[in-house]
């Protein structure tokens, strides 16, 4: 079947990127085009089994069972996010569905996990999964059938984004490469992920419906939608996600969980989609969703399905097969998970409605994942300056600590708050105005704040971890945590560490990229110590002019967001237990100007009879470091940036293919993703990667091609070996024809040009000492 092209916005006036401004509903403008009927699950490939059986159990179910068990969450009090009734005479026992991608919320005796933005900056393909394996692991122990999680959408094309710390990177193909490894992990523990939030999510401002004032449309091309906004979601799809959440936002004036075309045309004809969709809670608008492609709304679609649904299909208005096919996309992923198997926990069997009062305790952590925890934690450090060798400390006998978020927040329970999490996850923040406050002054940021927050049992600190490392090797330490500026600064101290972050949540975009109190608190420290080291806690990019090029501050360790061994992570890199080998998954400017138009959206409040709120995001696929190189910016520090403890040296680059010509556009049939033979492998690359200095330490080597016809590199692959002190590997780089390729708005397919294209290697994406080039003829 032709689909409807997802034509070019004609704006109705010029607009930069990311501008929001408010116009009448009743202006002429393009709409999501309609796709119609929603594509049946077909039972493809490796879902052929989970087809059959679901088919099975479907058949047997009235409309009335498939409308109230499969198609909206239902509330039974417990302490899942959204919960689907079983059907007992059918031996299916509901589902529990649970926020969210950095650890299980909202309970007991769970762990927490390097965020998501801590997951790019690792840049480590292997630990992703292995975090993702854990994850999936203790979601199964609490009887959590669907994470929801992980965040790929925003794509970052807002800077000050509130929700870009859930997702791992401002790049498509790391975001997607790394997200996809995480699916197979949780995936690995029978746990269905929930890959959010489709699509073009990309601002907390005017997020959602509020009021008479609609959700801000973003609207996005069909050139740039498939190279920037879908890439990362084809991965997550080709890795086997089970579940699609749907948006708050509108796409092109319609509501991303009503948009026939994102859900009906791109994700289940194009990628081949065989799940489910759920709808972000409270983003279904209408009863149309379930024609338009939406499966299960929740937290309860009553209002818009209940009898509505029944009664539809019963008049003819609704084809009962659309209803029948939500059931089957659920039931299907059920099966697909082996949820079916008898060892699988009852739903929310360790998820209590009330932390507060007596419950049965199910403890969802397995020691054997503490490595893993803490691993995450040291790769979410990212080393950006480290003058006069300050790092590693080399046995001080005196160390001075300055911060507030040196320390755990003094509130520490189980006391649920208006966030939905533990008092814990927001405790840094409580007294302040989440719209307005950069920081969270109250303590250590181990993760940001809304449905990703993390609710850890235990937790280290900075503070407790330098406690622990003074007791062992005997050096003093000064601590003054509350001062600012502290009154004094001891002048013997070896080194003074000064511990900031810069906080963000769901709700709220950022108000700012830097904090005068934050680079105050340095300065004052660094006026009176010749060696201070500051770490900071950030959710994003966090500009460090106020203080970086202070004489006196040496070294400087963006933490992200590291889970609950942020302290031991800090403390081992510190001292060299652990050497830096975190790379910057975004690009830091050296001024909030210098990010131009992706910076924030702009836009007062509504007025009149202006309530539709418009962001154009017409910058294409020209976001981060791709604007910066464009435009001929130079950032602070680049994306791809990080330091080491030792050296690394690139040299030896070879090109392997293509054989033959390859042809212009894919031929293959649609697999879970897209066209099969867009993973076919055109080229290789080859490089050797040598350890040059004197401490063992990994490199994420990275590949980036310039297409034909474009202005700025784009990362195409990126290895991490670890090597040890004179120790030298050949990488292999595997470029397929979806790496190569340009969408064409006119053939609707991923098209591979004729021409040369500039390939790169190297430790970042502007230090790219090897070069090579690919003809395609």
């Amino acid at each position: 079947m032709l689909l409807p092209v997802l034509a070019s916005l004609a704006l109705l006036r010029p607009a930069v990127a990311g501008q929001v401004y408010f116009r009448a509903d009743g202006d002429a403008y393009s709409h999501s085009p309609e796709v119609l009927p929603s594509p049946q699950i077909t039972g493809q490939n490796e879902w052929a089994d989970a087809f059959a059986k679901a088919k099975v159990m479907v058949d047997q179910m009235t409309l009335e069972e498939k409308k109230v068990s499969l198609t909206g969450g239902v509330d039974l009090k417990s302490g899942c996010s959204g919960t689907i009734p079983g059907i007992p005479r059918l031996n299916f026992p509901g589902m529990c569905l649970n926020d969210a991608g950095n650890g299980v919320r909202a309970t007991d005796n769970v762990s927490g996990f390097a965020s998501g933005i801590g997951v790019g900056a690792s840049w480590n393909k292997y630990l992703a999964r292995k975090r993702g394996a854990a994850l999936g692991g203790e979601n199964r122990r609490k009887g959590v059938n669907v994470m929801l999680g992980p965040v790929v959408g925003p794509a970052w094309t807002v800077v000050k984004g509130g929700r870009n710390w859930e997702g791992s990177s401002a790049d498509p193909y790391l975001s997607g490469v790394l997200a996809a490894e995480t699916v197979v992990g949780v995936q690995s523990q029978n746990v269905i992920t929930s890959v959010k939030h489709y699509i073009g999510n990309e601002q907390e401002l005017y997020r959602s419906l509020e009021g008479d004032v609609q959700a801000i449309s973003s609207n996005i091309d069909d050139k740039t939608m498939h190279e920037l906004y879908l890439w990362p979601f084809v991965d997550l799809i080709k890795a086997g996600a089970a579940n699609v959440m749907c948006s708050y936002n509108r796409l092109n004036q319609t509501y991303a969980c009503g948009n026939s075309k994102t859900l009906n045309g791109l994700l289940k004809t194009e990628l081949g989609f065989q799940g489910f969709v759920v709808s972000d809670w409270g983003a279904q608008h209408a009863f149309a969703d379930a024609p338009n492609g939406l499966d299960m709304g929740m937290p309860n679609s009553d209002p818009f399905w209940g009898a509505n649904l029944v009664n539809a299909v019963r008049n003819g208005t609704l084809p009962e097969s659309r209803v029948t096919d939500m059931a089957m996309r659920i039931i299907a992923s059920w099966y697909q998970l082996k949820q079916d198997d008898p060892s699988f926990p009852a739903p929310g069997i360790g998820m209590p409605g009330n932390l507060t009062a007596p419950h049965r305790v199910v403890e969802a952590r397995d020691p054997a994942d503490m490595p893993v925890i803490l691993q995450g934690a040291v790769e979410s450090h990212v080393l950006v300056k480290n003058d006069r060798d300050t790092l590693p400390l080399k046995a001080p006998k005196v160390v001075s600590v300055f911060g507030y978020s040196a320390n755990t927040p003094p509130s520490w329970t189980a006391a649920a708050d208006t966030d939905g999490s533990w008092r814990f996850g927001l405790a840094p923040v409580l007294d302040l105005d989440p719209a307005t406050s950069p920081i969270g002054a109250r303590g250590t940021m181990f993760g940001g704040g809304g449905s990703g927050a993390i609710t850890p049992t235990t937790h280290v600190s900075p503070r407790d971890a330098l406690i622990a490392r003074a007791a062992r090797d005997g050096f003093t330490l000064h601590q003054d945590l509350g001062s600012a500026p502290p009154a004094w600064v001891d002048p013997a101290s070896d080194a003074c560490l000064v511990f900031g972050n810069a906080w963000a949540r769901e709700g709220n975009d950022r108000p700012v990229l830097e904090d005068e109190a934050t680079d105050t608190l340095v300065r004052s420290v660094a006026d009176r110590c010749a060696r201070t080291v500051v770490v900071l806690h950030n959710a994003g990019p966090r500009l460090p002019g106020g203080f970086a090029d202070h004489p006196n501050v040496t070294a400087v360790l963006l933490a992200h967001l590291p889970g609950e061994r942020a302290g031991d992570a800090a403390v081992a890199l510190l001292w060299g237990d652990a050497n830096p080998s975190g790379k910057l998954p975004y690009t830091v400017a050296a001024r909030e100007a210098d990010y131009g138009p992706l910076l924030a959206p702009q836009g007062g409040a509504p007025a009149g009879d202006n309530k539709s709120p418009q962001a154009d995001l017409t910058q294409g696929v020209y976001t981060d470091y791709k604007y910066f190189e464009k435009e001929h910016v130079q950032p602070r520090y680049e994306f791809g940036f990080g330091l080491s403890y030792t050296r690394f040296d690139y040299s030896r680059i070879a090109l392997q293919g293509p054989g033959g010509s390859p042809g212009e556009y894919p031929t293959g049939p649609v697999v879970s993703g897209g066209q099969g033979d867009l993973w076919e492998v055109v080229a290789t690359v080859r490089c050797r990667l040598a350890n040059g200095g004197g401490v063992a330490g990994a490199e994420a080597a990275q590949l980036y091609v310039r297409l034909p016809g474009t202005r700025a590199k784009q990362l195409r692959g990126f290895e991490k070996p670890y090597l040890r002190p004179g120790e030298a590997t050949e990488l292999s780089f595997a470029l397929t024809r979806r790496d190569l390729s340009v969408w064409n708005t006119g053939m609707q397919k991923w098209q591979l040009q004729r021409g040369s294209y500039e390939i790169y290697i190297g430790r970042s994406s502007s230090k790219l000492p090897l070069k090579t080039f690919l003809t395609i003829q």
